[in-house]
């Protein structure tokens, strides 16, 4: 299908969604571009409410699945791109005519690594040969991938085995808000709202990570551990599908949790003094904010992770603090509230999120629309 609308002229952005908290930046493309050929958002089903919030500004929103019907009616429409951005890794793109009017940009979900991906995941050498094809063609297909450091730069490059020069260092637009102090007290007053027993408490939020499979057991002692400091209120976010381990580890905590799942980990952020996830990429989202105090990365399972999936090699060297493996270590860490120096993390993962990252990509290829 590609191919037959191959001869149709690029002249507009399209915007692949996946994940609903950059939405600031697709405004910002929906302004930047031509009133005749505005910008066209596809969206997974599960980000249905964040489609909504788009569509009352006025833009053009499609839910779309990897099935027959995209590919009659959307991809059509993908190939009047001149610039078509990715929030993520989209297979059929691995089967799509690349027009060379059209620039395929990856704008990812997350501005730093922990956990190995693409190549470096253990598991790809274990697909088969056409999997790894059809990984690669993926990978290929993307012209240029937007990123916050040259640190992730390499990390994409030696994942993906794709040059470093396609790597473009312009900072990742979701993480402007984290820089803009109007976003900082909109969001303080939006969770006190909600939340309003997490004012005047230390706020403590558990974010960990999403693992394969769906599973996800607490470690014996964590809920004692979080709450080893009473004057605290501790938050749990876990992924959608983790619910009733949630709920599970809600009940232990007792009357120091704080149910909020009508708040978003993001808005979160920006309440909490104490974060303690492992290999969530909401560690470099957090040292980005103002009130970052402590970061604690709790791994129970180390030993077991960092063989499958696996962790970036050198992640010992650049960790912002210990490895926390006990519930009693962690436990330790909560009382003493330490605060994490962020200075060199920072420096090496969001050296260009400094809050004009949106201004910086906008420009860049809005650019190409006028060519």
């Amino acid at each position: 299908m590609s191919g037959l609308c191959g001869w149709r002229r690029q002249r507009r952005f399209i915007y692949l969604m996946s994940f609903g908290d950059n939405l600031a930046f697709v405004r910002a493309l929906a302004q930047a571009s031509p009133v005749t050929q505005p910008l066209v958002v596809f969206y997974r089903p599960q980000q249905e409410r964040a489609a909504q919030r788009l569509a009352r500004s006025g833009i053009d929103v499609r839910p779309f699945r990897d099935d027959l019907r995209f590919v009659f009616t959307g991809i059509p429409t993908v190939m009047q791109a001149r610039v078509l951005f990715c929030d993520n890794y989209y297979a059929f793109l691995g089967g799509l005519r690349h027009p060379r009017r059209m620039r395929i940009v990856q704008v990812w979900h997350a501005a730093g690594a922990i956990k190995r991906f693409g190549w470096d995941d253990p598991t790809t050498a274990q697909r088969s040969a056409s999997d790894q094809r059809r990984f690669q063609a993926v990978y290929d297909h993307f012209d240029e991938y937007v990123v916050g450091s040259p640190a992730m730069a390499r990390v994409f490059a030696r994942s993906y085995r794709v040059p470093l020069a396609r790597m473009q260092v312009l900072g990742y637009p979701r993480s402007d808000r984290y820089r803009d102090p109007k976003w900082q007290r909109l969001s303080r007053e939006a969770v006190a709202e909600a939340a309003p027993e997490l004012t005047g408490h230390r706020v403590i939020l558990y974010a960990p990570t999403y693992r394969e499979g769906v599973t996800f057991t607490p470690p014996a002692g964590l809920a004692a551990a979080l709450t080893a400091d009473p004057n605290a209120k501790v938050v749990v976010k876990v992924h959608p599908a983790l619910k009733a381990s949630a709920h599970q580890l809600q009940e232990q905590l007792g009357q120091q949790v704080v149910v909020t799942e009508s708040i978003s980990t993001t808005d979160l952020l920006n309440v909490a003094e104490t974060v303690v996830t492992d290999y969530s990429s909401v560690a470099f989202d957090y040292s980005l904010v103002p009130n970052a105090h402590s970061l604690l990365f709790f791994l129970f399972d180390w030993d077991d992770y960092r063989r499958d999936p696996g962790v970036q090699p050198d992640l010992e060297d650049w960790l912002p603090g210990p490895i926390i493996k006990t519930t009693t270590q962690l436990a330790a860490a909560i009382r003493a509230d330490e605060p994490t120096d962020l200075t060199q993390f920072n420096q090496r993962w969001n050296s260009a999120n400094d809050g004009a990252a949106t201004q910086r990509v906008v420009a860049r290829y809005a650019a190409l629309l006028a060519k």
